[in-house]
């Protein structure tokens, strides 16, 4: 049996769904220009120098959906699919994905973002299993807080385990196991599985993947 994992902002997709989310929200007046594009830019800055605070993050990102109805978030998240996510999927990143589903691999895309904002993304790959940061949801509406350990650095690895032992598996179940990303942010997960494969790689993952001999691989046209 195999295993089949993938990052998916600036991996599978080019570009970043929760920056674009953001970027959404801003064009829709939902938050304020000025001050939600200075803190973007600064949380997307700390994450590519990987100094990012998962938790200051978080903070910063849940907030919106607990000013909204679930309704008018879902209402939004449609039309944000529509002009922002399908534009960043293109054709070599649908057929690796379809390629392991194919082989009958396990397969499950594992991102720091939050589910909401990519668990349609996900159904958009045809990928039934999504390990993303949990929004809380309580009484019909969204906290503004995460709930569990986010999926990011080493919590990747704490989830995949956690999602793995909900299916009856472990890392020994597997065959071979895979794992795509372009971020030194999941040199973890990528040192985890047998398979680490950098995808249109940052400049330090790139550096990794070659002293290491993993592949390098493009899925852009």
């Amino acid at each position: 049996m195999k295993l089949a994992l993938f990052d998916l902002d600036n991996t599978l997709l080019i570009g970043d769904s929760d920056f674009e989310w953001a970027q959404f929200l801003i064009a829709k007046g939902v938050v304020d220009k000025e001050v939600q594009e200075a803190k973007n830019q600064e949380f997307y800055d700390h994450y590519k120098a990987g100094t990012l605070n998962i938790h200051a993050f978080l903070d910063f990102q849940l907030a919106p959906l607990a000013r909204h109805s679930r309704a008018e978030l879902d209402a939004w998240h449609r039309e944000y699919m529509a002009d922002h996510v399908l534009p960043m999927i293109q054709a070599p990143a649908r057929a690796l994905v379809q390629q392991h589903l194919d082989e009958g691999a396990l397969t499950a895309i594992v991102t720091a973002t939050n589910s909401f904002v990519t668990g349609p993304i996900a159904r958009e790959f045809g990928v039934e299993h999504l390990i993303g940061t949990i929004p809380a949801f309580e009484n019909g509406r969204f906290t503004g807080k995460p709930r569990g350990t986010p999926s990011f650095k080493e919590g990747k690895i704490a989830r995949v385990e956690a999602w793995l032992e909900s299916l009856g598996f472990w890392w020994g179940s597997f065959d071979s196991s895979h794992f795509y990303s372009d971020s030194h942010n999941d040199l973890p997960l990528l040192q985890k599985v047998s398979h680490p494969v950098a995808v249109d790689p940052d400049a330090t993952l790139a550096a990794h993947a070659q002293a290491q001999g993993w592949p390098i691989i493009s899925v852009r046209r």
